[in-house]
């Protein structure tokens, strides 16, 4: 547009005023966040999905970071596959000891998937060590994934280990309430694959980050309705 702007891709940009900008035309990236989401609601729900123009090398490490939870996530041009999974094993390390995932700043896993990656690995094979180095709040939501059975200890307000139930004891139906963005569309994700019919309040923190959320998934063969209390 005209800009004069140099240290792009650095932590430290200087940008030279211009008179004036013109107008252009610009390709917005896919919303890594939501990409994750998705990945996380087919595998907690052994579900096939294929999700369309995800701009893969802008993913950085969020597919590894499902694979290391025993979720197959294939590359097919700019496209990602996801198919039905039954099981999936959590990896561990080389010596034996428990998988730690973390977030970290870009090129790192982004903090805003940890939520996600929690609830799912609360059906895997194995535990894991979900570590919140960035934000100390966002592992409150725990308590109310382990009053729908998951198990899950919390250590701290920054650590959360959770053991997984290899799909054998499907989590129940709650009454649930949306604290923000990214444990709500963990909640969403933990109702759609529970037992009965969950009811989530607060619906407003999940739209905040995923538009019509309940219609798109409603498409793919969900069963989401928004009610007025």
């Amino acid at each position: 547009m005209g800009a004069q702007i140099d240290g792009i891709g650095s932590n430290l940009l200087h940008i030279t005023g211009v008179k004036e900008l013109h107008g252009a035309e610009h390709r917005l990236l896919p919303d890594m966040i939501e990409v994750g989401s998705f990945i996380g609601m087919a595998a907690m729900t052994a579900s096939e999905i294929t999700i369309k123009d995800v701009s893969i090398p802008d993913l950085g490490v969020i597919p590894d970071a499902f694979r290391r939870l025993g979720i197959h996530v294939e590359q097919r041009g700019d496209d990602l596959y996801v198919p039905s999974q039954e099981h999936y094993t959590i990896e561990s390390f080389i010596d034996g000891s428990i998988m730690n995932i973390s977030d970290a700043p870009w090129p790192g896993l982004t903090p805003d998937l940890l939520s996600v990656l929690l609830v799912t690995a609360t059906q895997a094979k194995g535990a894991v060590l979900i570590h919140q180095k960035m934000f100390e709040s966002r592992l409150f939501f725990v308590d109310k994934l382990i009053n729908m059975g998951a198990q899950i200890i919390l250590c701290d307000p920054h650590r959360a280990t959770v053991i997984g139930l290899d799909n054998r004891n499907k989590l129940k139906h709650a009454r649930l309430t949306s604290p923000d963005i990214r444990a709500g569309i963990a909640l969403l994700i933990a109702a759609m694959s529970a037992e009965g019919t969950s009811v989530i309040d607060n619906i407003g923190q999940i739209d905040r980050g995923y538009e019509d959320i309940d219609g798109r998934l409603n498409a793919l063969g969900a069963n989401i309705k928004r009610i007025n209390d």
